[in-house]
Parts: C-alpha cells; sequence; structure tokens
C-alpha cells in the first residue's frame, strides 16, 4: 500500500472511531439530562401536592377562625343586650 492509501485509510479510521464515541457519548448525556428532567416532574408534582394540602388545611383553619369568630361576636352581642 502507498503512503497516501495508508494516512487516508488512518484518517478514515480515525473519524470513524471518533463519531461513533462523539454519538455514544452524546446519548449518554441525552439520557441523563431526560432522567433529570423525570426527577425533576416529579419534585414538581410532589411539590404540587404539598402546597395543595398545606391550602386544604389554610382554608380549614381559616373556615375554624371564622367561625370562633362569629360565635365570640355573637356572644359579646348577647352580653351587651343583657
Amino acid at each position: 500500500m502507498s503512503k497516501a492509501s495508508k494516512v487516508v485509510l488512518g484518517l478514515s479510521i480515525v473519524l470513524t472511531v471518533s463519531t461513533v464515541a462523539g454519538v455514544h457519548i452524546k446519548q449518554n448525556w441525552d439520557r441523563q439530562r431526560l432522567r433529570g428532567g423525570v426527577l425533576r416532574d416529579l419534585e414538581r408534582v410532589e411539590r404540587k401536592r404539598e402546597n395543595l394540602r398545606a391550602l386544604e388545611e389554610q382554608i380549614q383553619l381559616t373556615s375554624q377562625l371564622l367561625i370562633e369568630r362569629d360565635r365570640q361576636e355573637a356572644d359579646a352581642a348577647r352580653a351587651h343586650s343583657s
């Protein structure tokens, strides 16, 4: 084989190996990025659930507070009318 053909063959091999390695590295990077997206989505869903629970708790506490306030106002009105 001539020197030029050896150089071309060597370059072809290097480019082929580089391309294959690059594709594998990019696939692994993409997989990690997708997995990270799934984890972020799961965290976001969990935070949403926690926020809804906190909101429901706040709604209950507000209702109880309003009932207690109305009761105290009614007791105060009864005490003033007596």
